[in-house]
C-alpha cells in the first residue's frame, strides 16, 4: 500500500490497543532507537477525575506511553530484526521497571513525542533511555524504563 506508514506492522503489533494505546505513529526506528508520537484525546475518561476543572495527564499514563514506545515497540522491532515480525507476535512485552523524573504537565489535547535509546538488549530483555516533551520542546518526563519479551 503506498500511503502506509513506513512502520505500521511494528505498530499493529503492539499488542495495547485503543483505548489504552498511546503510540499513534513512529517517525524513527532502528534496532537502537525510536521517535514516537501521541496526542492526548479530550475526551479520554481518566481526564474526568484527574483533575475536575484542572485536567492533566496522569503520570502514570505518562509513563506507560514511554514504554510503549521504548519497550514494546522498539522490542518488537529488535525482536523482527532478529528473527521475524511473526516472531515477534508471538511474543508479549512485559513492563518491568521504571526510574522516571516528571519535569513538566500533559494537558488534554496536547501531543507528545518520545525518544528513546536501546541502553541494552539480551535475552529478549531490554532497557531503554527514554524522554519525553511537547511540540514547544518542553521535557515532560524521562528516565530508563525495563521490559521482557515472554512468549505469548
Amino acid at each position: 500500500m503506498a500511503d502506509q506508514k513506513p512502520w505500521q506492522d511494528i505498530l499493529d503489533t503492539v499488542p495495547q490497543q485503543t483505548p489504552f494505546r498511546f503510540v499513534d505513529d513512529i517517525l524513527e526506528l532502528s534496532e537502537n532507537h525510536i521517535v514516537a508520537t501521541y496526542r492526548f484525546p479530550e475526551s479520554a475518561d481518566f481526564y474526568r477525575g484527574h483533575f475536575p476543572g484542572n485536567p492533566i495527564t496522569p503520570g502514570v499514563i505518562l509513563i506507560e506511553t514511554m514504554a510503549q514506545a521504548g519497550v514494546v515497540a522498539l522490542g518488537i522491532y529488535i525482536i523482527q530484526q532478529q528473527s521475524s515480525l511473526d516472531e515477534a507476535r508471538k511474543t508479549i512485552s512485559m513492563f518491568t521497571e521504571a526510574n522516571v523524573e516528571f519535569t513538566g504537565m500533559v494537558k488534554p489535547g496536547q501531543r507528545v513525542t518520545v525518544r528513546a535509546e536501546k541502553i541494552f538488549y539480551r535475552h529478549r530483555k531490554i532497557r531503554a533511555k527514554a524522554e519525553m516533551y511537547l511540540d514547544d520542546g518542553s521535557s515532560v518526563c524521562s528516565g530508563t524504563l525495563s521490559g521482557m519479551g515472554v512468549a505469548a
